[in-house]
Parts: C-alpha cells; sequence; structure tokens
C-alpha cells in the first residue's frame, strides 16, 4: 500500500503534511497517534470522547505536523484525519486548529 502522506518543509510554518498521493474527498488519511496526556504543549491534539471528556494526545507520528488553514483541506473527527475535499499529490495537508486559536507569531 502507497503511504497517503509524507513530511516536508512547509510556506506555513516549519514542517508540514503532503498528500503524496492524490486523496479523494471523504478519505481516511490517518490517526494522530501517541500517549494520552493532561499537560498541553507542541503538538498536542485535544479530544473529546463520545461521553463528552476531553483529553490530550501528545502527537508522535507525522500528523503531529499539520499546519492551519483558513481554508483547511482535511478535519479531525477525535483522532481520525478524513479529507474534506479531493486533494492533489504534493499539496499541503491542512486543518483548521478551531475558533480559539490565534497564530502567536
Amino acid at each position: 500500500m502507497t503511504a497517503k502522506y509524507r513530511t516536508g518543509q512547509s510556506a506555513i510554518h516549519g514542517k508540514g503534511l503532503f498528500a503524496e498521493v492524490r486523496i479523494p474527498k471523504e478519505t481516511l488519511i490517518g490517526v494522530f497517534e501517541g500517549p494520552r496526556t493532561k499537560r498541553d504543549g507542541p503538538h498536542v491534539l485535544w479530544v473529546e470522547d463520545e461521553h463528552g471528556k476531553v483529553y490530550g494526545v501528545r502527537g508522535q507520528n507525522e500528523l503531529r505536523f499539520l499546519n492551519h488553514a483558513d481554508a483547511p483541506n482535511a478535519e479531525l473527527d477525535g483522532q481520525e484525519l478524513w479529507s474534506l475535499r479531493r486533494i492533489e499529490k504534493d499539496e499541503e495537508i491542512t486543518i483548521h486548529y478551531g475558533a480559539e486559536w490565534t497564530d502567536a507569531e
């Protein structure tokens, strides 16, 4: 099976996640993986489970390099990353960090 993504230098910020192949709309791209944590920090994803409990996941796979976009081409559903539209080969895969996120630069 061919990998759907790779990391590379991003024009948005630092490293980014890029499509290795064309990814159709509504495709599972990958799963944000890592140990659970109670502390916030770089590469921590906060997830609300089906019971309304919130937990953090300290990203340890390539999905930790997802960058923000106001008009993203993918979204996280829990820890699963899904394409919102067709993503072309070599296009950066982006998500929206949320309404409360502000660019701290």
